[in-house]
C-alpha cells in the first residue's frame, strides 16, 4: 500500500476516533438525563438516542451531499454518530436499498438485522451464563 494510502487511512482513523469518543460520551450524558427526567423501567434513553442519531444521520446526508461535505463522512458518520448509536447506520441502510426500490432486500436487512442480533446476545448470554454459573 503506497505511503499516500496509509496516510489518509490515518487520518480517517483519527477523524474516527475522535468522533466516535464525542458520539459515545454524548450517548452516555443523553442515557444519564433521560433517566433522571423519567426514570428507570421501559428504554426510553436508547430510543431516544436512536431516534435523534438516526435523524442526524438523515440531516448529515443530505448536507454533506448538497455542501461537499461528504469528507466529513469519516468523523460525523462512522465516528460521531456511530459511537452515538449504530442504530442510525442500520436505518440508512434499511432506507438506502428502500429508496433504491429493493423493498424485498429492505424487509430481509431488518428482519435478519433484528433477529439474528438478538438471537446472538441470547446465545451470548447462555454461553456466559452457563460459563459463569
Amino acid at each position: 500500500m503506497p505511503a499516500r494510502d496509509c496516510t489518509g487511512m490515518l487520518a480517517n482513523l483519527s477523524y474516527v476516533a475522535l468522533g466516535g469518543a464525542i458520539g459515545a460520551s454524548l450517548r452516555y450524558l443523553v442515557g444519564i438525563g433521560v433517566v433522571r427526567m423519567l426514570g428507570h423501567g421501559f428504554p426510553l434513553a436508547i430510543i431516544t438516542v436512536n431516534v435523534i442519531g438516526s435523524f442526524l444521520m438523515g440531516v448529515f446526508v443530505v448536507m454533506a451531499e448538497q455542501r461537499g461535505l461528504t469528507h466529513l463522512r469519516p468523523l460525523v458518520m462512522t465516528g460521531f454518530l456511530g459511537g452515538f448509536t449504530t442504530f442510525s447506520a442500520f436505518s440508512l441502510e434499511a432506507v438506502t436499498l428502500f429508496e433504491r426500490g429493493e423493498t424485498t432486500q429492505a424487509a430481509l436487512y431488518v428482519a435478519l438485522s433484528v433477529g439474528l442480533s438478538i438471537g446472538a446476545l441470547i446465545l451470548g448470554l447462555l454461553i456466559a451464563r452457563g460459563i459463569y454459573a
